[in-house]
C-alpha cells in the first residue's frame, strides 16, 4: 500500500514524541519516500487553566516555547538542517537531560547539528515563528481536537500514538513502523483505542 501524505505533531519535551520522530527521522534519512509534515503543537497550552491567558499571551510561559519556535524556524527558513536540528533539539531534552527552555541549551543543540544558532535566534527575535505555532495548535485543536503529542494526521483523520521503542539508527525498522501506524489509520478508522494493559520489558 502507497502511503498517502501525512503530518505528525511534535513537542520536544514529550519522550513519546521523540520516539516517534526518530522513527522518522531515521526512516526519511534511509531514504523513506513520503510526504510528511512536521506539525508544532503545545503541551504548555494544553495545561494553561480556564480563565488564565494562553502560554502565546503570557510572557513568564515565553521560555515553554523556545525550543519549539527555534524548530519551526529551521524546518521553515534552513529545511536541509531540520532532520538534525529536530534530533539535536530531541536529544538535548530527553538523552542529555537539558533544560530546553534556556537559551544556551537550544543554543548548543543547534550548533550541533550544523546550525547557525545566531541566525535562528535573530529569527525569533521577529515575532512570526510563535505566530506559526500558535496558529497550527489552533488549528489541531479546532479541527482535530488534538490533545497530545505525538498525534498522526491523516486526511481527516488524527490518531495519538505512543510507540515504544527507538529505532536505533534502523531505517528498515524505522520505515517499517512509520508505516504500519498510517496503514492502520488509513485502513482501520474503527479501531479507537489499541492500548497493552502492561509494558513489556
Amino acid at each position: 500500500m502507497a502511503i498517502p501524505p501525512f503530518t505528525v505533531s511534535w513537542d520536544y519535551r514529550c519522550p513519546f514524541a521523540r520516539n516517534a520522530h526518530e522513527h522518522l527521522v531515521t526512516a526519511l534519512r534511509g531514504g523513506a519516500d513520503w510526504d510528511v509534515t512536521f506539525a508544532p503543537f503545545s503541551l504548555s497550552q494544553v495545561h494553561v487553566a480556564e480563565g488564565e491567558p494562553s502560554v502565546w499571551d503570557n510572557p513568564e510561559k515565553a521560555p515553554d516555547l523556545l525550543a519549539m519556535n527555534a524548530g519551526v524556524v529551521v524546518r521553515d527558513r534552513f529545511p536541509e538542517k531540520f532532520l538534525d536540528a529536530h534530533e539535536a533539539l530531541f536529544a538535548a531534552r530527553h538523552d542529555k537531560s537539558g533544560d530546553i527552555r534556556e537559551e544556551s541549551v537550544v543554543r548548543a543543540a543547534l550548533e550541533e547539528a550544523g546550525v547557525d544558532a545566531d541566525a535562528v535566534f535573530a529569527e525569533l527575535s521577529q515575532p512570526w515563528p510563535s505566530d506559526e505555532v500558535r496558529k497550527t495548535h489552533e488549528w489541531e485543536v479546532a479541527t482535530h481536537q488534538m490533545f497530545g503529542v505525538p498525534t498522526f494526521v491523516v486526511d481527516d483523520q488524527a490518531v495519538f500514538v505512543r510507540l515504544m521503542h527507538r529505532p536505533k539508527g534502523d531505517a528498515d525498522l524505522a520505515k517499517a513502523t512509520i508505516e504500519q501506524v498510517v496503514h492502520l489509520i488509513v485502513t482501520s478508522p474503527e479501531l479507537n483505542e489499541f492500548k497493552h494493559t502492561a509494558v513489556r520489558r
